[in-house]
């Protein structure tokens, strides 16, 4: 019987190997069986602001460096972290003394805002023309521009290479042109060339394109916050867009201008309701719009803005301190008013890509569900106040629950007004 020799630095490496494999098994399974995995990468935190976290197992935590930044408060399941002064910091999560994650803290100072409320009417010259229809001319004549492959929620940035500012001037250059016209046209944000010839319209004469063009759009909304060391503003927290096509509309030149809810339509299900305003016949300029993003309008005020609720501002909340449970919307529904209604933030998510639906709030208030139904066209921008600190603002209704919408996070609209 042949016998077998014992290699004992094989088996010595398949014993570090299968130790190896275990240690590394152990360190990926357990910040996902403790909870850790959930934590942010990064953190916020304005001075003085909190952040809570809870565990599945009795994690322990340290911080690696610049200690006076913040602190931190190991509970059985959780830990509390406070931020102490501005800075940047790094926490490192542990369970048994083994390293699980390590996430970097930023402190920023406490901005104070003046909170909006405010019902302001906008009004907004766009850069360049939005087509927003084709039209065949008289004579069984075909749109040139159809034929010329032009679409509607196209941008007519330039013809001939002169800049177009409105639809009047693009008529006029448009006629005074018999042979090829060279049109710089927009499409989702990518920029083309559009050689076409114009035609003449045999009902009175004039050469035309054969489209339906809009180059102005005026509406009513509320102010968001009003910041005194910049000047600038925030309203509406979603963007301006055309009614036929859609489009986010380029802002040219802009205006917000005081204004009045004169009537109100209550909300439905199914049915959105809706406050209408009166600024046209004041035109008392607030300050010019600078930005139509996909977060809200913001410009620069021409006058400071004043919140006779909050004279002296209130101190902003960042993303992470918002929480589910009580709060306040900051609106107008009479006159220039402006008054806070109690509400409820129901759900709040943290998704990058959600910029503008950071969190789901419901109506409580029982004199603004008589008066209104919840929340209406007109009140996007109102501001979200928590614990007397300005969290976010109302962005859009859920039509089949009128007594819900979403909110976006302040700190989001800081973001986009620079």
């Amino acid at each position: 019987m042949k016998k077998r020799r014992f290699d004992a630095e094989g088996w010595l490496g398949c014993a570090l190997k299968s130790a190896l494999a275990a240690v590394l098994l152990v360190c990926t399974l357990l910040p996902l069986a403790s909870g850790v995995a959930n934590a942010p990468d990064t953190l916020r935190l304005r001075e003085g602001g909190q952040w809570e976290w809870d565990f599945l197992l009795p994690v322990k935590t340290q911080i690696l460096d610049n200690q006076q930044v913040i602190s931190s408060t190991d509970e059985r399941l959780g830990v509390r972290l406070t931020a102490q002064e501005e800075g940047n910091a790094s926490l490192q999560f542990s369970f048994m003394g083994v390293p699980m994650r390590t996430i970097e803290v930023s402190v920023e100072p406490r901005k104070v805002l003046i909170p909006g409320g405010h019902s302001i009417g906008v009004a907004i010259r766009t850069k360049g023309v939005l087509v927003v229809g084709m039209s065949d001319l008289g004579g069984a004549v075909k749109s040139p521009a159809r034929q010329a492959g032009v679409k509607a929620g196209d941008w007519i940035e330039a013809v001939n290479g002169q800049a177009v500012t409105d639809s009047e001037q693009l008529s006029q250059l448009v006629n005074d042109q018999s042979g090829d016209i060279l049109l710089t046209v927009s499409r989702n944000g990518e920029q083309r060339q559009v050689t076409l010839t114009s035609e003449t319209d045999v009902r009175d004469g004039v050469r035309r394109l054969g489209v339906w063009v809009r180059d102005s759009t005026a509406g009513v909304g509320t102010l968001s916050f009003y910041d005194p060391e910049s000047g600038n503003f925030g309203a509406l927290g979603h963007p301006i867009t055309d009614v036929d096509t859609g489009q986010q509309l380029t802002v040219g030149q802009g205006e917000i201008l005081k204004s009045q809810v004169v009537h109100i339509t209550p909300g439905e299900k199914g049915q959105p309701g809706e406050l209408m305003g009166s600024f046209l016949d004041q035109a008392e300029s607030w300050g010019s719009v600078d930005k139509n993003t996909q977060v809200g309008i913001y410009g620069t005020c021409s006058q400071p803005i004043e919140n006779p609720l909050f004279p002296n501002g209130v101190e902003m909340l960042s993303s992470d301190e918002v929480r589910q449970g009580a709060a306040q919307i900051l609106t107008t529904l009479e006159g220039d008013e402006i008054c806070a209604y109690d509400c409820e933030i129901t759900k709040i998510s943290h998704q990058r890509d959600q910029t503008e639906r950071n969190m789901v709030v419901r109506i409580t208030d029982e004199e603004l569900l008589q008066k209104t139904g919840g929340i209406v066209q007109g009140m996007s921008g109102s501001p979200i106040l928590q614990d007397g600190k300005l969290a976010g603002a109302v962005t859009h209704v859920l039509v089949n629950d009128p007594t819900m919408g979403y909110g976006i996070f302040i700190e989001n609209m800081l973001e986009a007004a620079g």
